[in-house]
C-alpha cells in the first residue's frame, strides 16, 4: 500500500464524483432562470410550469451536490499538507473567494427562490433565480483559477520553502485558468441540454405532457448545441495554451515520441509505452498537429523522448482519455445537428428511434466531462504544481491505512449520495411537471408586445 497513490485514488473519486453534480448544477441554474424570465415577461404560466419542474430536479443536485464538495477541500489539510503549506498563501485566496462571495451568493437566494413562489413578488423571485445562475457560475471561475494556476503557476515568488503570493491580478488573470473556465461551462451546457433532451424523450415516446416537453426540447437543444459548438472552440484553444505551457501533457495527449516539425495527425493510433513509439498510425495528414498546436504546419512540437521520464504523465491514460472525449464531442455535435433537423422539419414526435437514442445518450456527457478532468490532472503528472512540486512531496506524512480507510468511506459514501441522487432526479423527472393551480395562475393573458418581440 502506497500512500502517494492511496491519496490519489482518493482525491480522484472525490472529485469525479463530484463533478458528477456540478456540470448539470450551472446548466440548470441558467436554463430555470431563462424560464422564469419568459414567465415573468410574457405571463404565459406555462413557462412557469417549467422553471418549476426543471428547477425543482436543479434544487436536488444542488443540494446533493453542495455535501459532495464539503469533504473535498478538507483533504487538502487531511490527504495533501504538505502542499498545502507550499501553496497555501496562493491556493487559499481564490477558495476563500468561491466560499464568501460565490457560495453564500447561492445559498442564499436559493432559499428565497425554492420558498418564495407566491410568497414574494415575481421578480424579486426571478432575481433570485439569476442570482443562484450567477453564483453557480461565479463559483467555477475561483475554483479553476486555483486549479489554473496549478496548472501554469503565475504571480507568486519561492521564499523560505514555499510559493507566495506577490500579484493577485496575475493569478485572476491567468489565461490557462480562462481557457479551462470557458471549456468547463460550455460542457456544462452540453451536458444539462442531454439531460433536458433524454427527459423530454423519455416522456415524448411515451405521450405524456407533449406539448410541455416539446417546448422544453427547444430549451434542451439550443443549450446543447450553444454548448458543443463552444467546446470544440474553446477546446482549441485550450489545446494550443497546453502545447505551449505544458509540453509534455501535449505529447501525451497526442502520443508524440519524437520531436520534430510538421507532425502528422492519425485519425487512428495505437500507443505503446514500454516501446516508446505507436504500433498503430492509420489516414493521417501531413502537418495537422503543428498546425493545431502553433497555427504552422511546420512548427515544432516536443516528443515524449526528450522529456526525461521521470517527468512523464502516463501516456496511455492521458491519450485515450484525450480521444474518446473528442469522439464524445464529435457523436454530440452530430446528435444535436439531427435533433435540429427533425425539429424544424416538424417530425420529432415520428422519430421513436432518435428519441431512444437520446434516452440512452443521458450518461455520455457526465462520463466526457470526468475523462476531460482526467486529461487535466493525469496528464499534469508528477507534478501537483507543474514545474515546482511533485505529487510525490505533496502527500501528508500518514500512514497507508489510515488513508486506505479514508478511502472506502469516501466510496462508499459518494456511491450512496450519487445513487440518492439519480433516484430522486429519476423518480421526479418520470412523475412530469405538476399542474398550476388556480391560485397561482395570477397572470393567463399574455402581453401584445411579448407576442409581437417573439413573431418577430
Amino acid at each position: 500500500m502506497d500512500a502517494v497513490l492511496l491519496s490519489r485514488l482518493q482525491f480522484a473519486v472525490t472529485v469525479g464524483f463530484h463533478f458528477l453534480f456540478v456540470p448539470l448544477t450551472i446548466g440548470f441554474a441558467l436554463l430555470v432562470a431563462v424560464m422564469e424570465t419568459l414567465y415573468v415577461r410574457s405571463g404565459d404560466t406555462r413557462y412557469k410550469s417549467m422553471a418549476k419542474f426543471w428547477g425543482k430536479l436543479f434544487t436536488i443536485n444542488f443540494v446533493l451536490g453542495v455535501v459532495t464538495g464539503l469533504t473535498m477541500e478538507f483533504q487538502f489539510g487531511t490527504n495533501w499538507s504538505e502542499y498545502s503549506k507550499f501553496m497555501g498563501d496562493i491556493f487559499g485566496s481564490p477558495l476563500a473567494i468561491e466560499a464568501l462571495m460565490a457560495f453564500f451568493l447561492e445559498s442564499t437566494f436559493i432559499s428565497i427562490w425554492i420558498f418564495g413562489w407566491e410568497r414574494v413578488s415575481k421578480k424579486v423571485h426571478l432575481f433570485a433565480a439569476w442570482m443562484v445562475a450567477l453564483g453557480t457560475h461565479l463559483s467555477a471561475i475561483w475554483i479553476i483559477v486555483a486549479n489554473g494556476w496549478m496548472q501554469n503557476p503565475v504571480g507568486y515568488v519561492l521564499r523560505n520553502g514555499r510559493a507566495e503570493l506577490v500579484d493577485f491580478v496575475a493569478v485572476v488573470t491567468n489565461s490557462y485558468a480562462w481557457h479551462m473556465y470557458f471549456h468547463v461551462i460550455l460542457s456544462a451546457y452540453v451536458l444539462s441540454g442531454f439531460v433536458v433532451l433524454g427527459i423530454c424523450a423519455y416522456h415524448l415516446l411515451r405521450g405524456r405532457h407533449v406539448e410541455f416537453f416539446q417546448k422544453s426540447f427547444r430549451f434542451g437543444l439550443v443549450i446543447a448545441l450553444i454548448g458543443v459548438l463552444g467546446v470544440a472552440l474553446t477546446g482549441h484553444f485550450n489545446g494550443q495554451k497546453v502545447a505551449r505551457v505544458q509540453p509534455s501533457k501535449f505529447a501525451a495527449m497526442e502520443a508524440i515520441w519524437e520531436t520534430g516539425r510538421e507532425i502528422p495527425a492519425y485519425l487512428v493510433v495505437v500507443p505503446n509505452e514500454e516501446s516508446e513509439s505507436n504500433p498503430v498510425e492509420a489516414v493521417g495528414i501531413p502537418g495537422l498537429t503543428s498546425f493545431l498546436a502553433f497555427n504552422n504546419s511546420s512548427a515544432e512540437v516536443k516528443g515524449l523522448k526528450d522529456i526525461p521520464l521521470a517527468k512523464r504523465p502516463p501516456v496511455a491514460l492521458t491519450f485515450w482519455s484525450f480521444r474518446i472525449m473528442v469522439l464524445l464531442g464529435i457523436y454530440f455535435l452530430a446528435v444535436a445537428a439531427f435533433g435540429w433537423y427533425l425539429q424544424a422539419k416538424n417530425r420529432l414526435l415520428d422519430s421513436t428511434r432518435f428519441l431512444k437514442l437520446l434516452l440512452y445518450s443521458i450518461p455520455l456527457p457526465y462520463i466526457a466531462t470526468n475523462l476531460g478532468w482526467t486529461v487535466t490532472e493525469v496528464g499534469r503528472q508528477p507534478w501537483t504544481v507543474y514545474g515546482l512540486m511533485t505529487t510525490a512531496k505533496s502527500v501528508s506524512p500518514a500512514p497507508a491505512s489510515n488513508v486506505l480507510f479514508s478511502l472506502a468511506a469516501v466510496i462508499v459514501l459518494y456511491s450512496a449520495l450519487v445513487g440518492l441522487d439519480f433516484y430522486l432526479i429519476a423518480k421526479n423527472a418520470k412523475k412530469g411537471p405538476e399542474p398550476i393551480s388556480e391560485a397561482e395562475d395570477d397572470s393567463t393573458v399574455v402581453r401584445p408586445e411579448f407576442v409581437l418581440s417573439s413573431n418577430s
